[in-house]
C-alpha cells in the first residue's frame, strides 16, 4: 500500500472510531511505528488530524485528552524505566514537589518506604501513593480537582505554590518540543503547572518519547527553564540535540 493510500485509511478510521494509535496502526498495515507517525504528520500538517499522545484525532475535537486510567496503560515500560531512573534526583532529606501525571505516579510508587522527605503535590494518585511513607513529610495542595486528572488547579494551589521554594521538581507534560516547550490540554493545569515550576529550585521533565513533537493548546515552560528531561531512547537524535542546545540535560533510558 503506497502511503497517500494507507493516509487515506488512517483519516478513515480516525473519523469512524475518534481515535487512532501508532502501535496499532503499525501493526495493522505492517509497517512500522515510525512509518505511522510520518503518516500522521502528513496528516496533520494538512489540517485532517490533530497529533495526540501516542496518535491521533479528527481534526476539529480540540476538547480531547486521555483520561487517567488510559495514561496509565500507556508505554508502561518506557514509564516505569523513567520513574526508576528519577529515583536519583530526590534529594537526601530534602523536598520535592511531584506534578500530576502518570510517569510521576510511578515515581511516587518506587520512593521507598523509608525515604527521609518532604513532598508536596496537588496530585490525588500521588498523594495515595505515599501516604503511609512515615518517612515522607507529605503535603496535599487544595483546589478544585479535575475529574480527568486528578488533579487540584485554580487559585487555592496557586496560592499554596506561591508560598514554598521546594528543591526538585519533578514535571509531566502532554507533549513536548525544543521551540515550542511543554504544553497540556488544559489552561487550569497549565496555571499549576507553570507555579510550580517557580516554586523549585531545580526542574526535572519525565516524560515517554511519544509526547515529543506534540503541541496542546497551553503552553506552560520552555527548555530554558528545565534542568533535566528523562525520557526514553524513542527520542530522535536530532530532537535530543534541540533541546541539549536549549540548555537541558536529557538522560535516555
Amino acid at each position: 500500500m503506497y502511503a497517500p493510500e494507507r493516509q487515506q485509511e488512517i483519516l478513515r478510521l480516525a473519523r469512524e472510531v475518534g481515535r487512532v494509535d501508532v502501535l496499532s496502526l503499525a501493526e495493522q498495515f505492517q509497517v512500522t511505528a515510525e512509518t505511522v507517525r510520518r503518516d500522521l504528520t502528513a496528516l496533520d500538517r494538512a489540517g485532517l488530524v490533530r497529533r495526540v499522545h501516542g496518535g491521533a484525532i479528527p481534526a476539529g475535537r480540540l476538547d480531547f485528552e486521555p483520561d487517567l486510567t488510559e495514561r496509565e496503560s500507556t508505554s508502561a515500560d518506557e514509564k516505569d524505566r523513567i520513574a526508576a531512573a528519577a529515583l536519583a534526583e530526590l534529594p537526601d532529606g530534602g523536598s520535592v514537589i511531584l506534578d500530576a501525571g502518570s510517569t510521576v505516579a510511578r515515581l511516587a510508587a518506587a520512593i521507598p518506604v523509608d525515604t527521609a522527605l518532604t513532598v508536596v503535590t496537588h496530585a490525588l494518585p500521588v498523594a495515595a501513593r505515599l501516604a503511609d511513607h512515615t518517612g515522607i513529610d507529605l503535603h496535599l495542595v487544595g483546589g478544585r480537582v479535575r475529574h480527568r486528572t486528578r488533579a487540584a488547579v485554580d487559585a487555592w494551589a496557586l496560592r499554596a505554590y506561591a508560598e514554598i521554594r521546594a528543591d526538585v521538581l519533578f514535571l509531566a507534560t502532554n507533549g513536548f518540543t525544543a521551540d515550542g516547550g511543554l504544553t497540556t490540554p488544559d489552561l487550569a493545569e497549565a496555571a499549576v503547572k507553570r507555579a510550580a515550576v517557580a516554586a523549585a529550585r531545580r526542574v526535572v521533565v519525565l516524560a515517554d518519547s511519544s509526547k515529543s513533537g506534540q503541541e496542546q493548546f497551553a503552553r506552560f515552560g520552555s527548555f530554558a527553564e528545565v534542568d533535566l528531561l528523562i525520557t526514553d531512547r524513542g527520542l530522535a537524535l536530532e530532537d535530543k540535540a534541540a533541546i541539549e542546545a536549549a540548555g537541558t540535560e536529557v538522560v535516555l533510558v
